[in-house]
């Protein structure tokens, strides 16, 4: 048992913000598993991008799909490879979620980025996607848009676990949960089974400071907002996960709960510190607490495991986070602001990697050559 391992004890689920054909092939998911208790998996465009874009692991699978399947295109031949690895890590988790019974052992794939203000186009490709993979531990990851949080409730009616990603506001973090509530309530009415549905909502926290540091060094707010430095993203953060125990403790969600209805856990994505003079392990430290699950890239999953820090931390001084807030407000920082233009940043580099993932795959086919 070691650090990774002692979170667990603090109700938080750890995992890996990372797939790729290697890892599955040689073992690596399920040493972290088994040794670390890695108890899930998260994919985006970036990650596939890295994996299949570069070096060979992919080649052998995508030539034996490319010669019966001749005419694919650049998306269909994708697909088949994120499928593959979706699946493999899926059934490297199931004994977690047997184990668990549904409450963890997932991995997510994300509809395209390109849907993310077309919620029809999302609920649809949600539901290819399902199908497609056909796992009962896989989440399909949905931004957190405007055009997603309908999505959001028609696939959870619809019976489909969902990651919610892109979130860096708590307001738009409060709309996705309301999403999640109402598609489980919508199942209820249908006389549908809730219990085995799962659910969470990825709040991004490191991008948050990059950008607030950003305009403190540029001198917004003044020598006053230098004391904010770094600590902006956990404070939004901490009323976050405050808020959902609110949430939790009511009697719209304590109905669900009767019928067995498992709580959208808040996820903290964007943990790897982007600031060197930051520890390294920074977002892990800061964000301990019951019902939650930090996805952490490989580095800093080797940083914790050799001197993170294990407490529970995210409910510790929300009073002094708020003070944090109401001052970055006062200061002019300008959060919603930054906020909002880390939703449409995210959205845009999704998309720019989806397109260099397909373009490198499109470079490998035969026919391109």
């Amino acid at each position: 048992m070691g650090r990774i391992n002692d979170l667990e004890s603090h109700g938080q689920a750890v995992w890996l913000d990372f797939i790729d054909r290697k890892l599955l092939n040689d073992g690596g998911l399920k040493k972290l598993v088994e040794e670390d208790g890695v108890s899930g998996v998260t994919s985006n465009p970036s990650i596939f991008e890295k994996a299949m874009g570069q070096g060979t692991a992919y080649d052998e699978s995508l030539a034996a799909f490319d010669k019966a399947n001749p005419d694919a295109t650049a998306m269909a031949r994708y697909e088949h490879l994120a499928v593959q690895d979706i699946q493999a890590a899926a059934d490297t988790l199931r004994p977690v979620y047997d184990r668990l019974n549904a409450k963890d052992g997932y991995v997510s794939l994300e509809v395209s980025p390109k849907l993310a203000e077309d919620t029809d186009g999302t609920i649809a490709e949600a539901a290819r996607l399902w199908k497609a993979v056909d796992r009962p531990n896989l989440m399909i990851k949905i931004p957190g848009t405007a055009e997603g949080v309908p999505a959001i409730g028609a696939s959870i009616a619809a019976g489909i676990n969902i990651n919610v990603t892109l979130l860096f506001s708590i307001e738009a973090y409060k709309a996705v949960a309301l999403a999640f509530v109402e598609g489980l309530e919508q199942r209820v009415a249908k006389g549908q089974p809730i219990d085995r549905l799962a659910s969470v909502a990825s709040f991004f926290v490191s991008r948050i400071d990059s950008k607030i540091d950003a305009k403190i060094d540029a001198g917004v707010g003044g020598d006053a907002a230098k004391a904010l430095k770094g600590k902006v993203a956990i404070a939004n953060a901490k009323l976050a996960y405050a808020w959902y125990q609110e949430f939790i403790a009511s009697d719209r969600w304590q109905k669900l709960a009767a019928k067995g209805a498992m709580p959208q856990r808040l996820l903290w994505a964007s943990t790897g510190t982007k600031n060197a003079a930051y520890p390294d392990t920074l977002y892990i430290d800061t964000l301990i607490g019951p019902d939650t699950v930090n996805t952490v890239p490989p580095k800093t999953l080797d940083a914790f495991r050799d001197h993170g820090t294990v407490a529970e931390t995210l409910t510790q001084d929300v009073a002094g986070a708020r003070r944090e807030m109401a001052d970055a407000e006062r200061l002019g920082l300008d959060l919603d602001g930054v906020t909002a233009l880390l939703v449409e940043e995210g959205v845009h580099a999704f998309i720019h990697s989806f397109d260099d993932l397909l373009g490198a795959i499109a470079a490998k086919h035969p026919a391109a050559a």
